[in-house]
């Protein structure tokens, strides 16, 4: 009877010892989701001060690539007068001049901020479901922005002045366009033009993948939630 007893309470405390384990584990994966969202949602303030977008032109009148970054709110050059030098090589062939405004840099930083703030308050939240929910909506933003690029792009590229200097045109006849990839490297006539993500646009998508990971451990914490103590006790006798 005393070896029953003796092997019930050791039983019983193994597995209360076991249960307080898996709590802390689980407690940590759950402070360390709710970190994460919370510095994901940080790093969008990263596109205040670092670029979205580069894009250059290799020009042969040029030594260096001529380039301008493209910021939340801005279009800067990458070396002193690019930016100048690119309208004019553009000018010849009846392309406008790169604008200094746009509408979508009145709209960008009120989006940025408030989904950041959202994000902070969710990971504050601790909800691993609604993390999701900030990771999906982030990744539609983004699929809307690099397709408001595109259309710029088009637009920038396609939209000639009649009367330029310099005429052009496909094999079919048509007026040659001559829009810039969005991503990667095009051959135009006798230049290259690169566009490529800068870091800003990294600080975007490291958010939107430690918004993920996030979920991803809330979730897993979620499934591995263990019996009540008290349920242990009764399993136990």
């Amino acid at each position: 009877m005393k070896s029953s007893i003796k092997k019930l309470t050791s039983d019983l405390l193994e597995k209360t010892i076991s249960s307080k384990i898996i709590q802390a584990i689980l407690a940590s994966k759950k402070s360390s989701s709710k970190k994460i969202m919370a510095v994901g949602s940080l790093l969008l303030l990263l596109t205040f001060v670092l670029p979205l977008w580069n894009i250059q032109l290799e020009a042969p009148q040029y030594r260096t690539p001529l380039g301008m970054n493209i910021y939340i709110n801005k279009i800067v050059d990458e070396a002193p007068h690019d930016i100048q030098n690119i309208n004019i090589l553009n000018h010849y062939v009846g392309m406008a001049k790169i604008p200094e405004h746009m509408p979508e840099f009145d709209i960008f930083p009120y989006v940025i901020i408030a989904m950041s703030i959202l994000g902070f308050a969710l990971a504050l939240l601790g909800k691993h479901q609604l993390f999701l929910t900030w990771f999906i909506v982030m990744v539609t933003l983004g699929t809307a922005g690099l397709y408001d690029f595109y259309l710029w792009e088009h637009e920038y590229g396609h939209n000639l002045d009649k009367n330029a200097i310099l005429k052009f045109t496909d094999k079919d006849g048509s007026p040659m366009g001559f829009q810039p990839p969005v991503f990667g490297s095009k051959h135009i006539l006798n230049f290259v033009a690169h566009s490529y993500p800068g870091l800003g646009a990294l600080s975007v998508f490291l958010s939107m993948g430690f918004s993920f990971i996030a979920f991803l451990l809330g979730k897993a914490a979620l499934k591995e939630k263990i019996t009540p103590k008290d349920k242990v006790l009764s399993d136990t006798i």
